[in-house]
């Protein structure tokens, strides 16, 4: 060992020492000296300066953590303190010399790692008696879950709720483990899965983590980092059989995870990083480092946090956080950890540890030490300036993706076997049941088996189930194989009276029975690989609704929605319904949305939330309101006339004057004519499928997404036989099903070359653009009750998702002493996305259009989006409805000015017959008082180039006068300009130049307010060869510009002659590209997906043409049309309260708390009348549970 004397003049150099058998070393960093260097500088100065008193610090762990960075930055940091001396106890020391030969030391900093003899450790301790650091007897402990979880049990500390397995011939009683297809019972505690399935060793990383098969099954193995990946995906479902283990329910965290690092239990830094079990990949940045950012700790982490510092006695300690459903739950304690590559923590360790050890030993070397006094560090957030309005919200209603058609069959049950399957499983609590897991479905169809087979016996046996509905519930129970809950399920509903009505044909007037069970067997309508190609990219291309993108993150698409998220600034919630492809749905669109990689499955368990939501994206579309069999019977009335439609007909079917509807009557004419040469098609369909059955080159022909030829024959025969009834009329309610069919087959299956299916899809669209829209109400006030009654929870969340914006208590925070180089640090953009199927989105829209926001005599924006959602026949998948709320923090809290809302619309997936959509006014368009200017409806008006500036994401600060670009024209002072902020305006001029103008914010503009113009900045893009995000303006290219084709997320109204693919360094004439190209690493192999499944990829000139890129048979989607931009936060809340009003004048707690502003509540009150008894409270409080 060496020691070192420093003079006068070297009182704060570094003391840091290398203790003996350490040879090979290599480079000295700060501070630390050779043996030769020390030795010549004793010699020089010993006779100058006397000694002073030194308090010796053993570094005593294995060499690749004693030399690691972490501890090297820390210990030179360590060794500033004038009385502390750092000896750092060679690895050759440790394990070969007995520990007699130790050097010793004062204080030791001694952890356990891999190799490390924790015993001669603690041999030295009991030896020398030094102060230690971090207790040597608990790290035994830790090193053993079991002891790590009993200890965080007897501490009160909350974490997820497990049992232990131990495989331990002496400990029989701890050994018990069934397993079954979805759960685990082990100990008698029963575990659904999802679950978590650890090892007992604290050394062991291989946790696994097991998926339901309602989502796909499978397993994440999770493992030590190995390069850029932490985890894989396995199909393998069932767990070890071998070893003992902790098996905890999996908690939901949105997939992300947080380390928190103690120095003592006064201090803890925490991280937050991309959960290792949501896809695998580890996010790395620029320089290899894994990607993490330090998050604020709420009260009772910090609380926790000293408790696990305590408990363990361990100083320096990390352990690992899960934040879900509100709480934070510990799950790994690791002992002694580090931060990495955080200045600010090692400097913060290095005073800490430097101040305990002074602390405890400096009275015993007498030296005069205090502990020194500091200001607190005050968390300053920068806040926005001027203007300028941040975007607070983001609320989504999406359909789902392309899928397989629907297939459905009903038959009334009265076999006591049926009645005892509804008990077992509880359906007399609430009248209906629900069957999907595989279990459930085996009993199903056992007893049809059962009663096939009693009837086979017995023709002539009492059984009233119908033979051939029997069979084809048998057959589609046993399609595939195996069962899987995504794609099949029955549903029982009790009828105390018996069956009042069935679509099957049975005689509607027949006496009432005795009690029955109608059952609904469902299937089909699976997510098909073009669905999930569609989600994603949607997913992908969704992210350029969020501002940023500077810095680092210059030159990718949809940056500044990563960097919000990785920051933890983004509250994001996916909500899907129950069924199977609208949650595989938000799943792949979650994969675009975040970059992520592999499959679904683990995306689907952790970001989506479907299960216990109370009906809120769900509806029994086979139990109808009184309002729906009026509407349902008056359409099935008129379309069963046998003659052309008259100008009564139109008046009666057609109120609302919706031009979709009225042109689709016009191509009608006759609707029972047109019925006629549907089934007519129909029976030729079905007799060339028969006839190409007969092929024997057909034989092992395989269509879309594994059909066989009989599968299809199937589904066109049963529409056959359900279409036209014994009576010779026609069951309107399958016209959406044969479009459903046909529009599949020509899409997908169009090889086959079948005959008159172009026809087909013609006749049965113009039917279904009436029936459909229409089976959700007539009349206006029938579209809102109708709407209200499938989607009243949406409606509330909704409401709940606007006004809670400022709840910020509970929302993850980045720390702001790290929120250097980030813009508004202080900012929580809250997310919420709704999968679900066609009915809510139906329904919501119809709120929005008949509920009364606008008037639209009053106001011309509202006009034209009410003339384009006429016009539009059909809200295809993935038809999005967007709600965007921004808020100007210079406006009075209380002003209607504060806030500002934007309604946006999609009608998803574009059809694959003739003819396109109709055309919109643009995303955002340019001010509808400026007529004269004529600008183009879906661009942003003609902007002048600003002055250039590099500044990484930074606030942006006012330029006194915006330049006269040469050759465009000048502005009119008329024209109202963005926000800034949350938007970004691309200026492409001829020259080939890329300059991107972030705007000032403007007030909120009610309609018929004349614009302001505001000065404008210009931000030059880092990167000419990458397009850069042009945030909540246009979706831009991952790569690069030049590729031509693929989906735009925003609208652009302009001339396909002026809207010119071409790269940055060719002529542009339009001011801004709204081409999105699939190049993240979170993008499908579409090549790959075309070999897999027979398909040609276009040459580059017909890509943007015939859909994705990359992917000519899969459609692209229409581009988001502005609804409306100059909302105040008032006016959809109010429309959506007064939607609700019954609701809430029945609530037994009738009290309505308002947010902002302060005067919606006024006039919330006097709009449903004082008779309701609704108190408007302090707007700064939340609305009440009654919404929830």
């Amino acid at each position: 060992m060496w020691s070192l004397t420093a003079n006068e003049d070297e009182s704060t150099t570094a003391h840091f020492f290398l203790g003996a058998g350490d040879e090979g070393l290599g480079t000295c960093g700060i501070g630390m000296r050779t043996e030769e260097s020390d030795s010549e500088l004793l010699e020089d100065e010993e006779d100058e300066v006397p000694p002073e008193p030194q308090i010796i610090v053993g570094i005593c762990a294995m060499t690749k953590k004693s030399k690691s960075k972490p501890m090297t930055q820390i210990l030179e940091r360590l060794c500033r303190f004038d009385y502390l001396t750092v000896v750092i106890l060679g690895e050759d020391v440790i394990l070969n010399e007995p520990v007699e030969n130790w050097p010793s030391c004062h204080c030791l900093i001694s952890f356990h790692s891999k190799g490390f003899p924790l015993d001669k450790a603690v041999a030295y301790s009991k030896l020398r008696n030094p102060f230690l650091i971090n207790d040597l007897a608990m790290q035994y402990y830790i090193q053993d879950r079991r002891e790590v979880y009993r200890i965080l049990q007897e501490e009160g500390i909350d974490l997820p709720r497990y049992a232990v397995l131990n495989r331990d011939p002496a400990c029989p009683e701890e050994c018990s483990l069934i397993e079954g297809e979805d759960q685990v019972e082990v100990n008698g505690a029963v575990f659904p899965k999802p679950f978590v399935e650890k090892p007992v060793s604290a050394e062991d990383h291989n946790v696994y983590i097991y998926y339901p098969s309602s989502a796909g099954g499978g397993s994440q193995r999770l493992f030590r980092k190995i390069g850029s990946r932490s985890s894989v995906y396995s199909p393998e479902s069932s767990v070890r059989k071998t070893g003992s283990y902790i098996y905890e329910e999996f908690m939901p965290t949105d997939g992300t995870d947080v380390k928190v690092y103690t120095v003592g239990p006064d201090y803890a830094h925490a991280e937050a990083r991309k959960s290792p079990a949501l896809d695998g990949k580890v996010e790395r940045d620029s320089e290899g480092k894994e990607v993490r950012y330090p998050v604020m700790l709420t009260a009772m982490e910090k609380l926790v946090a000293r408790k696990v510092c305590v408990a363990f006695k361990q100083t320096v300690c990390g352990f690992d956080l899960l934040r879900a459903n509100g709480h934070s739950f510990v799950c790994d304690v690791n002992g002694f950890s580090f931060v990495k590559n955080s200045m600010k923590y090692y400097d913060d360790c290095a005073k800490i540890l430097g101040n305990t050890i002074m602390r405890e030993l400096a009275p015993q070397f007498q030296i005069p030490w205090s502990i020194p006094t500091e200001a607190e560090d005050i968390p300053i957030v920068p806040t926005t300036s001027g203007t300028m309005m941040e975007l607070r919200c983001v609320i989504a209603i999406i359909r789902h993706g392309d899928r397989t058609p629907k297939q459905k069959m009903k038959m009334e049950v009265t076999h006591p076997r049926f009645f005892a399957l509804f008990e077992k499983h509880g359906g007399y609590k609430t009248g209906k049941l629900k069957l999907k897991r595989p279990e459930q479905l085996q009993e199903v169809l056992d007893i049809t088996r059962l009663l096939l087979a009693e009837l086979e016996k017995e023709p002539e046996a009492e059984i009233e189930e119908k033979t051939g509905k029997l069979e084809q519930l048998k057959s589609v129970l046993e399609m595939y194989g195996h069962f899987s809950g995504i794609n099949r399920k029955v549903q029982l509903t009790y009828y105390p009276h018996g069956v009042k009505a069935s679509n099957e044909g049975q005689d509607l007037q027949r006496e009432p029975l005795a009690p029955s069970l109608l059952l609904v067997l469902k299937w089909g309508g699976e997510l098909t690989p073009d669905g999930r190609v569609q989600a994603e990219e949607l997913g992908r291309a969704f992210r350029c609704m969020y501002p940023g993108g500077q810095g680092d993150y210059a030159g990718f698409p949809g940056c500044g929605l990563l960097r919000l998220h990785s920051t933890f600034r983004h509250d994001l919630k996916i909500y899907a319904s129950d069924e199977g492809r609208v949650q595989m749905t938000a799943a792949a669109f979650a994969k675009g949305l975040l970059a992520l990689e592999g499959e679904l499955t683990p995306i689907l368990v952790q970001m989506v939330k479907s299960a216990n939501m109370n009906g809120l994206l769900d509806s029994d579309s086979d139990s109808l309101s009184s309002c729906q069999h009026r509407v349902k019977a008056r359409l099935h009335h008129i379309l069963q006339q046998d003659a052309p439609f008259g100008p009564e007909d139109y008046d009666q079917l057609a109120p609302t004057g919706s031009t979709s509807l009225l042109n689709s009557m016009s191509v009608i004419q006759n609707p029972v004519k047109v019925c006629d040469q549907v089934f007519a098609l129909i029976e030729n369909l079905t007799h060339q499928i028969r006839e190409r059955m007969q092929d024997p080159s057909s034989v092992d022909l395989q269509l879309y997404h594994s059909e066989t030829l009989e599968l299809m024959l199937q589904r066109w025969s049963k529409l056959e036989r359900d279409f036209r009834q014994k009576s010779g009329r026609y069951d309107i309610s399958k016209i959406p099903d044969i479009y459903d069919c046909v529009k599949y087959d020509v899409q997908h299956n169009g090889s086959l070359g079948l005959q008159g299916t172009a026809e087909l899809l013609r006749l049965s669209k113009a039917l279904a653009d009436v029936v459909i829209p229409q089976e959700y109400g007539i009349s206006r006030e029938e579209k809102v009750e109708i709407a209200v009654g499938f989607c009243l929870p949406l409606l509330r969340k909704i409401l709940l998702d606007l006004q809670r914006t400022h709840e910020d208590e509970s929302v993850n925070k980045l720390h702001p002493l790290y929120s250097r180089g980030v813009l508004s640090p202080g900012r929580h953009v809250r997310t919420r996305l709704y999968f679900t199927s066609e009915s809510h989105v139906h329904s919501l829209l119809s709120v929005f259009r008949y509920g009364g926001l606008l008037d639209e005599t009053q106001d011309a924006q509202w006009q034209r989006a009410l003339a384009y959602l006429s016009a539009i026949s059909e809200l295809n998948y993935m038809t999005q409805i967007v709600i965007m709320l921004y808020e100007d923090n210079t406006r009075d809290p209380l002003s209607e000015e504060r806030f500002h809302v934007e309604l946006h619309f999609s009608p998803g997936v574009k059809g694959v017959e003739e003819g396109s959509a109709p055309a919109g006014c643009g995303f955002r368009p340019a001010s509808s008082e400026n007529e004269e200017m004529k600008t183009d409806p879906g661009s942003i008006e003609n902007l002048c180039p600003g002055k250039a500036s590099d500044e990484p994401d930074r606030a942006l600060q006012t330029s006194p006068q915006p330049v006269e670009g040469t050759g465009l024209p000048r502005r009119s002072p008329l024209i109202r300009n963005r926000k800034a902020g949350s938007m970004e305006v691309m200026n492409m001029q001829c020259t080939g130049n890329l300059d991107l103008i972030p705007l000032r914010g403007r007030r909120r503009r009610r309609s018929g307010d004349l614009p302001r113009l505001s000065p404008a900045i210009s931000l030059q893009p880092r990167a000419v060869s990458t397009t850069h995000l042009a945030s909540c303006t246009q979706v831009l290219s991952e790569t690069s510009s030049s590729r031509p084709g693929g989906y735009r997320l925003f609208s652009s109204s302009r001339p396909p002659t002026e809207m010119k693919q071409s790269g940055l360094g060719s002529q542009c004439t339009g001011l801004f590209s709204t081409t999105v190209l699939g190049g993240s690493s979170s993008a499908p192999n579409l090549q790959d997906y075309a070999r897999t499944h027979g398909k040609k990829l276009p040459p580059a000139s017909l890509k943007h043409r015939d859909g994705f890129e990359g992917c000519s048979m899969v459609p692209t989607i229409y581009p988001l049309e502005t609804l409306h931009n100059a909302l105040s936060l008032r006016q959809p809340s109010l429309t959506l309260c007064t939607t609700i009003r019954p609701q809430i004048a029945r609530s037994p707690h009738p009290a309505l708390f308002i947010r902002h502003p302060c005067n919606f509540g006024i006039a919330l009150k006097s709009h449903l009348g004082t008779a309701a008894g609704l108190p408007v409270l302090c707007p700064v409080l939340a609305l009440p549970l009654l919404l929830q």
